[in-house]
């Protein structure tokens, strides 16, 4: 039998409607997959034949040794073709697929295209479809491939940052470390001292007490040997006696004086040494710590620009850019403080004399920090930009400034600056705020910084049980 006179449906079961697999031969000359049929019996639970209904008396029916080969050949022939790269058939009619039916979506031959299931569809050459779907999917390539360049672009960048991060780390912790070493040094010095103090006040006292005791013993020398010789005394004669009577009498007077006493003070002042110990080494800490009002958030900072370890100060640079992370600022070269600002009054001071240009005040959170449009809304700052480069930002300061002062006031809408050292009004904004503030700093110019002043916090007493802090700055 020639294959090309075969068509599918000759050679599919009539159950699953595919190529025969195993096929077996029932007694009324009707052919099934072998799995096919044994799944129909156990689903009727009788054995008869899915076409005609007749009963099979085999429980295992023989297998059709000439179906099998005629679909062995046809699959392996279709094979050969697919892999030969010669022109596809149609697997129901054995034509060529010349045509292309758009609205499934799939190459038909002739026969398919006059068939009740193509009516009223649309058709196209299949060359035609190949290239157009050609151009189509070339388009796509061409997409995908950029798209493959920019992941390969931001896995770079993403390895970067895990660097960073681990840079970042092992910076922090040698910082870390470095300030809790000053405040243990410290601890260490000031327990030191108050020890020394003990000691010194301890010998101060054994010596005084030292000294009382000398007194002592010859004050009771002195009454040993009067008590002796008033006792030889008494065994002399009368006359003896009445001799010497005056003079021991005298003697007796004088050992008769009060005796050495317990000193006031003797014993160590432990309240001096003990009372409120961790306040008082906590006060004597004001003169190393410092408090400052806003912290700069290292992750916000322009890459032109580097922050000082304790992240108080910025200056202008150019050094190894950090990661392009959504928080940085690109174009503008400015930082944001640490942590925002949406209730109460605050109030910080900014030394300029350093910066040839700046520009600070508050922000919104959700302000752009990426491209240009960062100046164009909800800003209110000041500055001295002699390069002219922020030009619609602001109040602009004729005079370069040694500091500002920034006061935000949240609950009344309202941020003012001023010049602390000459205690000059510069401006103020006034606006309804309804985000969360955040204090921002631009810095531009070759050796150009700008550092934010910290506070001085005094202790004082008041009744002996409360304490209030005052706050000013330096």
């Amino acid at each position: 039998v020639k294959m090309d006179s075969l068509s599918v449906e000759e050679l599919s079961c009539p159950v699953c409607c595919e190529i025969f697999k195993a096929p077996v031969l029932l007694s009324c000359s009707h052919s099934f997959c072998k799995e096919c049929l044994q799944q129909f019996w156990r689903i009727k639970q009788t054995q008869e034949c899915p076409v005609c209904r007749r009963r099979s008396s085999r429980e295992e029916p023989p297998v059709n040794l000439v179906l099998k080969n005629l679909c062995e050949s046809f699959l392996k022939e279709r094979n050969e073709k697919h892999s030969s790269g010669s022109e596809e058939i149609c697997s129901l009619h054995s034509e060529k697929l010349k045509l292309f039916c758009l609205e499934d979506k799939q190459p038909v031959c002739l026969v398919c295209r006059d068939s009740q299931k193509h009516i009223n569809h649309t058709f196209r050459p299949v060359s035609e479809v190949v290239s157009s779907y050609k151009e189509e999917l070339n388009t796509a390539l061409k997409s995908l491939q950029e798209k493959l360049k920019q992941n390969e672009n931001i896995k770079g960048e993403f390895e970067k940052t895990v660097q960073h991060i681990t840079s970042q780390a092992e910076h922090t912790e040698r910082q870390i470390k470095q300030q809790f070493e000053k405040l243990h040094q410290f601890l260490r010095d000031e327990e030191e001292a108050t020890i020394t103090a003990l000691r010194e006040e301890e010998e101060q006292k054994k010596q005084m007490m030292k000294e009382k005791l000398e007194e002592m013993n010859r004050h009771i020398s002195a009454l040993s040997h009067t008590i002796k010789d008033m006792e030889e005394m008494m065994k002399a004669s009368d006359v003896c006696f009445l001799k010497e009577f005056p003079v021991t009498m005298e003697r007796v007077q004088i050992s008769s004086q009060p005796d050495p006493q317990m000193l006031s003070g003797a014993l160590i002042r432990v309240p001096c040494y003990l009372g409120n110990l961790p306040f008082r080494v906590w006060r004597k800490m004001q003169d190393i710590v410092q408090n400052t009002p806003v912290i700069l958030d290292p992750n916000t900072a322009n890459p032109r620009l580097v922050l000082s370890d304790d992240l108080t100060s910025v200056r202008w640079s150019n050094k190894q850019p950090p990661p392009d992370n959504p928080e940085r600022f690109d174009f503008y070269s400015c930082v944001m403080g640490s942590e925002g600002f949406n209730s109460g009054t605050h109030c910080w001071d900014v030394e300029l004399k350093e910066s040839s240009g700046w520009c600070l005040g508050v922000t919104t959170a959700s302000n752009q920090r990426k491209g240009r449009d960062f100046f164009n809304t909800d800003v209110w700052s000041v500055q001295h930009d002699k390069y002219r480069l922020l030009k619609h930002s602001g109040f602009r300061v004729k005079q370069q400034l040694d500091r500002v002062r920034v006061y935000l006031y949240c609950d009344r809408g309202t941020v003012s600056f001023s010049d602390p050292v000459t205690n000059t009004h510069l401006h103020t904004f006034t606006a309804t705020f309804t985000h969360t503030l955040f204090p921002f700093f631009w810095c531009y110019g070759a050796n150009s910084s700008l550092r934010i002043l910290p506070l001085i916090l005094f202790v004082a007493a008041e009744n002996h049980s409360k304490f209030n802090l005052f706050c000013h700055m330096t």
